[in-house]
């Protein structure tokens, strides 16, 4: 797991002890395991229906940047995992404003 990103090239693990290598490596050496973990779900939930479109929960904001002036959140989905994560325009995530408001509320208070 990545502990932190030392610098745009290089991230330190979190390892167990018990393992002798450096902890801090360059990210070329970095790659997304790909089996499914216990407890990983195979199947792809159902989307739900919102003013009679289909569309998928989101379970939380993970983070946000601006691309051209267009602001972007990266969204976790409900019920898929990580490398399933994508990025959204603002104006797309507006069935779920209650979530956006409570990633920016918690952003507000870590930046502090």
């Amino acid at each position: 797991m990545i502990e932190k990103m030392m610098s745009k090239n290089a991230v330190k693990l979190k390892l167990l002890a018990s393992m002798k290598i450096h902890l801090v490596v360059n990210i070329s050496r970095v790659v997304r395991h790909r089996e499914l973990a216990k407890g990983q779900r195979v199947e792809e939930p159902k989307p739900v229906e919102v003013d009679e479109v289909e569309e998928w929960e989101v379970k939380k904001i993970l983070n946000k940047r601006k691309v051209r002036g267009v602001m972007e959140y990266l969204v976790c989905w409900k019920g898929f995992t990580a490398e399933n994560d994508t990025c959204e325009k603002e104006e797309d995530l507006e069935n779920v404003r209650k979530a956006v408001d409570k990633f920016e509320e918690r952003m507000s208070t870590e930046v502090r």
